[in-house]
């Protein structure tokens, strides 16, 4: 089990909760359909995975891509924490839960996790794997509501890769995090990646990544490949 801290609050993660699709483009450049839209202009259900805490690299400076895949994906997210217990909670619980902001990578063995998919297999080791879940310093903030306008990017060797908002997200960070706890209890500590925006693609040993939220640099790292 991995610690965050923010504003000298330091929390075990026991889960980090991953949402897919949660934005239309990024379904779209996938070769999926962005989710089915109720009457309420909310998509039904939102996708829904894990990555187990062993995950979590904190703070990086240099992120390494695993031997057993020949294609790592970056997906820049921004990711939240929850400060108290949540267990089927509304919306309004859900948002005043939130007590800090990141800037994450989600990042995908996606040659594993096509192969998977193909053979009808879990894709847990393409999603999992040690160090897949690079996280800059957790901002504090006061609920999720005071997300509604953030903004972030990520840059690959100078690069604009993705650029996404709060404001584009299908499901909304209160409405997400409160579908979450309703199969997932949250726990002090666990972290929600939200969703990554389109522009997603592979890094490469040497490249350098910068990833910013609301105009302020979060993380910057170089890639490098284990052996």
């Amino acid at each position: 089990m991995r610690t965050t801290v923010a504003a000298g609050r330091e929390l075990p993660v026991g889960k980090i909760v991953c949402v897919g699709r949660n934005y239309a483009e990024h379904a779209r450049e996938m070769g999926v359909a962005p989710p089915d839209r109720s009457s309420t202009g909310c998509p039904s259900e939102p996708v829904l995975f894990l990555k187990p805490s062993t995950a979590l690299l904190v703070e990086p400076t240099h992120i390494y891509l695993p031997s057993f895949s020949t294609e790592v994906h970056h997906e820049v997210e921004l990711v939240v924490r929850v400060g108290r217990l949540l267990c089927r909670a509304t919306p309004q619980e859900a948002a005043a839960a939130v007590d800090a902001v990141a800037l994450g990578l989600d990042l995908t063995a996606r040659d594993l996790q096509a192969q998977a998919k193909k053979a009808g297999l879990p894709w847990a080791v393409a999603k999992g794997f040690d160090g897949a879940a690079p996280l800059s310093a957790l901002v504090p903030v006061d609920g999720a509501d005071a997300l509604a306008s953030a903004s972030f990017t990520l840059e690959v060797n100078g690069v604009m890769r993705q650029a996404g908002a709060c404001a584009e997200m299908l499901w909304p960070l209160p409405q997400l995090i409160a579908h979450i706890s309703a199969r997932f209890t949250l726990e002090p500590g666990d972290l929600v990646f939200s969703g990554t925006p389109a522009g997603v693609a592979a890094l490469r040993a040497g490249d350098q990544v910068r990833g910013t939220l609301n105009g302020a640099v979060l993380l910057v790292a170089t890639v490098h490949q284990r052996e």
